[in-house]
């Protein structure tokens, strides 16, 4: 739906994966196997990963000042079974948070990715477009950070357009 580039880092991964459903058309990439090896899942994980997409989309939504759009699974009940390790190359000494062998992979990558956006200080820049037949997940690049939907051209411009026919008829 977005004209936009995706987020940086991590945040990539939730980014795309909030996005595999389209909520006005109700396409769901995860009903493709194409779909879900983008993932790394397989159809036994389909619930688990569609939990964990809403969990993160009303997060998204809560980034933007909205709330959820439906009741979910709070995404930290979620995370806090994810399995993390804390990795240290030998040679240069840097460390990265990794998804542990056990567990479930997506989840742990989920919460490697949080960890990492809340480090680097962008977590909070991962939004839903508020638009209803929308939430499209988003990286606000406005330098206020008050980016309201995914994209300016079609979501803002509808809400720009109801907007005026409102005040035109009222």
């Amino acid at each position: 739906m977005s004209e936009r580039s995706p987020a940086p880092g991590g945040l990539a991964l939730i980014e795309s994966l909030v996005n595999t459903l389209d909520i006005e058309s109700g396409a769901d990439a995860l009903d493709t196997a194409d779909g879900r090896a983008r993932f790394a899942i397989g159809a036994e994980e389909l619930p688990a990963a569609r939990e964990l997409r809403e969990s993160l989309r009303a997060t998204l939504l809560a980034h933007a000042g909205h709330p959820p759009h439906r009741e979910v699974t709070p995404l930290g009940r979620l995370l806090a079974h994810a399995p993390l390790y804390l990795s240290v190359d030998d040679r240069e000494g840097t460390a990265a948070l990794a998804p542990a062998a056990d567990g479930s992979p997506l989840l742990s990558r989920v919460a490697a990715a949080v960890a990492e956006a809340l480090v680097a200080g962008t977590w909070l820049r991962l939004k839903a477009c508020e638009a209803v037949t929308c939430h499209w997940a988003y990286y606000d690049r406005s330098p206020a950070g008050r980016g309201r939907w995914c994209s300016m051209q079609v979501c803002g411009a509808r809400a720009k357009m109801r907007r005026y026919r409102a005040k035109e008829t009222g």
